[in-house]
């Protein structure tokens, strides 16, 4: 039973990665879509560079705050449940064993293992770390590699601001008559990139997930340049 098991610890270890990755690619994502909203809109109703840098810059630290906090929140509650499930487990190991051992004998039969097989490889697996079994087999935790709730929030911070980033320089750094053109095109180049990449990351067609992301991306900007267009039309 050593190598499947050893196997199956690699094959998590990549969809940990995997999973890391594309909360990257999504956090990235929006902080694309939502500073380019703000930046667009305001560009609506005012050509000062120096209205666009502090809308930009308020959006990039607000959303990029608001993300790391929320999944922060997010992480630490999987987290306790993660830790409760195992301090039941490790109680119910130590109170009743036999009842355990026969538990993760079933479990390994529904599997697929023969009842023999199934019974070996639990007394072996129990053995070996009764918790770190029940806890892979039982509950899908692996207790080596419990979510951080601190990698989380700060992956989030990171992935967000390095997008926000995009449109923030896009709007402020080219000359007044360039600002938009090359902000909504910088802005939807990276929302077609981002959209290939999360597609191919889940295995899903990129030609719908891309289109998806540009025309969302689009029509948010559309929508925060009318609104700016509107009220800078207006005086507010």
């Amino acid at each position: 039973m050593t190598e499947p098991t050893h196997d199956e610890a690699h094959g998590g270890a990549l969809g940990s990665r995997l999973n890391w990755l594309r909360a990257a690619v999504l956090g990235a994502n929006d902080g694309i879509v939502s500073t380019a909203g703000i930046v667009v809109g305001v560009a609506g109703a005012t050509g000062n560079r120096a209205a666009l840098l502090t809308a930009g810059l308020a959006g990039l630290l607000a959303g990029s705050m608001s993300m790391a906090a929320g999944e922060y929140v997010s992480v630490s509650t999987q987290r306790d449940s993660e830790m409760a499930a195992l301090a039941e487990e490790k109680r119910e190991l130590k109170e009743q064993p036999e009842a355990e051992l026969q538990e993760l004998t079933q479990l390994l039969e529904r599997r697929g293992l023969t009842r023999e097989v199934a019974c070996e490889a639990a007394v072996q697996l129990t053995q070996r770390d009764a918790l770190k079994a029940h806890a892979r087999v039982e509950l899908g935790i692996d207790p080596d590699q419990l979510t951080n709730p601190w990698h989380a929030a700060w992956a989030s911070f990171l992935a967000f601001t390095i997008g926000a980033l995009l449109p923030l320089l896009a709007i402020v750094l080219p000359p007044a008559a360039w600002r938009l053109p090359v902000t909504v095109g910088s802005v939807l180049a990276a929302l077609v990139i981002t959209g290939w990449s999360s597609a191919r990351m889940g295995a899903a067609e990129p030609g719908r997930a891309v289109l998806r992301n540009v025309a969302g991306g689009a029509l948010a900007m559309g929508v925060t340049y009318a609104a700016g267009t509107l009220l800078g039309a207006v005086g507010v």
